[in-house]
Parts: C-alpha cells; sequence; structure tokens
C-alpha cells in the first residue's frame, strides 16, 4: 500500500528494509510499466526468475551480455549499472513509468559517473531498494534521494553543513530532523519486526594467534606502515589513500602467502578456519566462507581439499552462478561454498547454509552484513552462526572497533542512535 501510494502521488520512494526481506518482491507486486530495473549482474538472472514467478504476465527482457539487443515492446528492461553508465542515451530515449534500482547503494558516491547517468533516467516513478543505504557517510543518503527526489535535501554542500556535519559529530537534534524529513519517503523494517519467526543471527567472533613467524612479519610491516600512513596523513592525503597503506598488514594478518615476496603453504587464521568448519561439518551444518581476496580463496582451496571437504565457489569470474547456488542449496551438495566479498555479498539466498566465515574484517559493516544476510533471510530454519576471523593483537581487532562507529552512522540517520563517520584519528588510531 505504501508504494503504490508513493506510485500515485509520483514521488521516490526508498524500500530500506533489512536485507532477507524481500524487497524484490515487494517491488515487483506494484511494479508500473514500462519498468527499466538496474541491479548489480550477478542478481539479474534472480529478478528474471521473480518477475516470471510473480508477475507472470509482463514480457521482461533481459539487456546484457555482448550480444545484447534492444527489444521493442517489452514491459520490463533488465540491466546492469554497467551498461546504464554505456548505454545510457538509449535508457535516456524512452520515459519510463517506473525506474527501479536494486542495490541502490551502487550510486552512494554522487560524483561517480554511475550516480550522475541514473539522475538523468527519465521516469514518473522512482524506487530504490537497499537494506544498507548509508554504509561510509551520510552523502551515501544525499545521494539516494537525489535520485529519488532532487533537492530533497537540498545541494550537497548545504546537506553537509546542515546535516551531515552535525550527525557525525553526535547531534542527536540534526539526526532527528533528518529522519522526520525522510520519514514520508523511507520504508525501513527490520527483521526482528517483520520476520519474529526468523532464528535468531548470532556473530561469534574467532580469534586466531598469528605464529611465531608470522608474528615477526607482522611487526616488520606495522612499523614501515605507520610511517607511511603517518607521511600520507600530514601531507593532506585523504582518509582512503590511508586505509589503502595497511593493506599489506591486513593481509598478513590472513596469510603471509599474499604478500608478494613471501610463500607459506598454510597460515595460522586457515588453521582455525579448517578446525572451526571440521566440527560444524561433522554436525551437518554447511558454511559460508568469505573474503574480499579472490588470492585468499585461493590459499583456502588446497587446505580444504588436504582436509577432505568438499566446496564450490563464487567470485567475479563465475559465469553460471545459480547453478552453483543450486548445487549447494541441494541439501546433499557440497558442504562449503567460498565466496568474494564483493561477487556473493549481494542477491544470493543461499538459506541451506547456517554457518558464515568472514576471513578478512572489512572496514564497511554493511559489506559483512550483506555476506551474512545471504543465510540469514526468509526460508532459514536454523539459527545462523556469524564468524568473523581476526587476528589477535593486530590492526584486525581495531578495525571491529571502526565497524561499530560505522553502524552507529546508519542508525543515527535511519533509525535511532548518534554516531561518527571514520575520520583521520580513527586511522591514527587502528595503528595504535
Amino acid at each position: 500500500a505504501w508504494l503504490q501510494q508513493m506510485q500515485s502521488f509520483e514521488l521516490g520512494a526508498l524500500l530500506a528494509d533489512d536485507m532477507g526481506l524481500g524487497k524484490t518482491v515487494q517491488a515487483l507486486t506494484s511494479l508500473q510499466t514500462p519498468a527499466l530495473i538496474i541491479a548489480p549482474t550477478s542478481v539479474l538472472p534472480n529478478w528474471k526468475r521473480e518477475i516470471e514467478r510473480f508477475r507472470p504476465g509482463l514480457k521482461a527482457t533481459l539487456y546484457h551480455g555482448p550480444n545484447r539487443k534492444w527489444e521493442t515492446g517489452s514491459d520490463v528492461v533488465l540491466t546492469s549499472y554497467g551498461l546504464l553508465r554505456q548505454d545510457l542515451d538509449l535508457l535516456l530515449a524512452q520515459e519510463w513509468a517506473e525506474v527501479v534500482l536494486d542495490e541502490a547503494q551502487t550510486i552512494k558516491n554522487p560524483e561517480s559517473k554511475v550516480a550522475l547517468a541514473a539522475y538523468q533516467l527519465r521516469a514518473r516513478g522512482r524506487l530504490a531498494l537497499s537494506g544498507t543505504p548509508v554504509e561510509n557517510r551520510l552523502d551515501d543518503l544525499w545521494s539516494l534521494f537525489q535520485f529519488l527526489n532532487p533537492g530533497l535535501l537540498g545541494q550537497r554542500k548545504d546537506f553537509r553543513e546542515r546535516w551531515a556535519r552535525p550527525i557525525e559529530e553526535g547531534d542527536p537534534e540534526a539526526a532527528g530532523r533528518l529522519r522526520k524529513i525522510i520519514r514520508p519517503f523511507l520504508l525501513r523494517r527490520l527483521k526482528s519486526q517483520v520476520a519474529k519467526d526468523l532464528p535468531p543471527r548470532i556473530e561469534k567472533i574467532l580469534y586466531s594467534e598469528l605464529w611465531p613467524e608470522e608474528r615477526r612479519l607482522y611487526e616488520a610491516i606495522y612499523a614501515t606502515t605507520r610511517k607511511e600512513v603517518m607521511a600520507k596523513l600530514q601531507a593532506g592525503g585523504s582518509v582512503f589513500e590511508a586505509l589503502e597503506a595497511l593493506l599489506r598488514m591486513r593481509q598478513v594478518c590472513c596469510h603471509p602467502g599474499l604478500l608478494p615476496s613471501e610463500e607459506a603453504a598454510h597460515s595460522s587464521k586457515l588453521t582455525l578456519l579448517i578446525e572451526t568448519l571440521t566440527v560444524a561439518l561433522s554436525e551437518n551444518h554447511k558454511a559460508l566462507v568469505f573474503s574480499q581476496w579472490t588470492s585468499l580463496l585461493d590459499k583456502v582451496e588446497p587446505v580444504l581439499e588436504a582436509a577432505g571437504i568438499g566446496f564450490l565457489r563464487i567470485d567475479g569470474s563465475t559465469n553460471n552462478r545459480q547453478a552453483i547456488v543450486d548445487q549447494f542449496q541441494d541439501p546433499s551438495g557440497p558442504p562449503v561454498l567460498l565466496m568474494s566479498l564483493k561477487a556473493g555479498g549481494v542477491g544470493l539466498n543461499l538459506t541451506e547454509a547456517d554457518h558464515v566465515f568472514i576471513l578478512d574484517p572489512w572496514w564497511n559493516p554493511a559489506v559483512a552484513d550483506q555476506a551474512a544476510d545471504r543465510a540469514h533471510r526468509i526460508g532459514q530454519t536454523r539459527t545462523v552462526m556469524i564468524h568473523p576471523l581476526v587476528a589477535l593483537d593486530t590492526v584486525e581487532e581495531k578495525i571491529m572497533e571502526l565497524q561499530n562507529a560505522k553502524r552507529a552512522l546508519a542508525e543515527a540517520s535511519l533509525g535511532e542512535g548518534t554516531g561518527a563517520a571514520i575520520t583521520k584519528q580513527d586511522i591514527l588510531n587502528l595503528l595504535g
């Protein structure tokens, strides 16, 4: 009813329900045609199947791939963010009854080409779907509303001065005023409110202790990285440049063999992973194992093989993801699915798993939450255990603290609570 009301007034709407609550189906039930749906490449086939299932009377065209053809007379055109940017002129040639952005946080950077392309689309109705509308900064939210209802939150500079900066500094009154402005255009329900029968999701951090040779390598990299980061920040470098400088520290926490000049067959963290996996699989559980680095997944494969553990894998190079998903979802299929965070973190339903391992803690909690919610979603019947693997006495422990600060920022703009964005001081804190 809310979506239909927004459509009748030709107002843009942000459906920000918690991940796993069926935003796709909700969007389809009230979809106006002709419609343009833009989604990550990995979930386009899922949209096609859901349309066939819930709106079988609609003619849906998948506009994607090197041999793509534009079919006239389609009720729904499905395409990717890459093609939104690349084939913008073609998409601008038509005025759509509705444009839907799935995983709309993709346009969070208002200066990016994909965001600028989305702003130009001509449509009577606009719908953005995102369980994580604020990932890094409140600018993420401004960009979404610039697509949905241009001008609602003012110019970007004004938004930063009036709302973003006070909220990031912990002003609860500013957060309350912003929520009051966006509330009519935003629907956000949590699993705890809607899916009350959904089993709990429990996070249990698994702490690994670096082996002596790993510790020596870590401390050596820490010493040089600290100097490099200090220099970058003092020279006016950005926070993200400083974060990038910490890459080697984070890699050695996972596996020394990720470093260009190092060789190692195993690591303390992967030993802990196999030990924990072995226990879980012996109790008939199935597991997802995530990393942002495909090179780390490459290191995991031989360790699983040596332990006699069957597995599947999805990363950016995977062609038929749905076939792998179906194989994993089969109770008799392999018990472990290796996934890259980027390729497997959105749009996939993997409720056969009830253990989720995140090998490398990421600055952005929304990325890890999206990964975890592949298993913790409607259709899950068992308690889901989320296991971030964290190396003791390293930067990874402080990254977990940084995640909590980012979650607080999202809550400040969308729900209760206040929080702060990542600052240069946060980076210095990471380095002790």
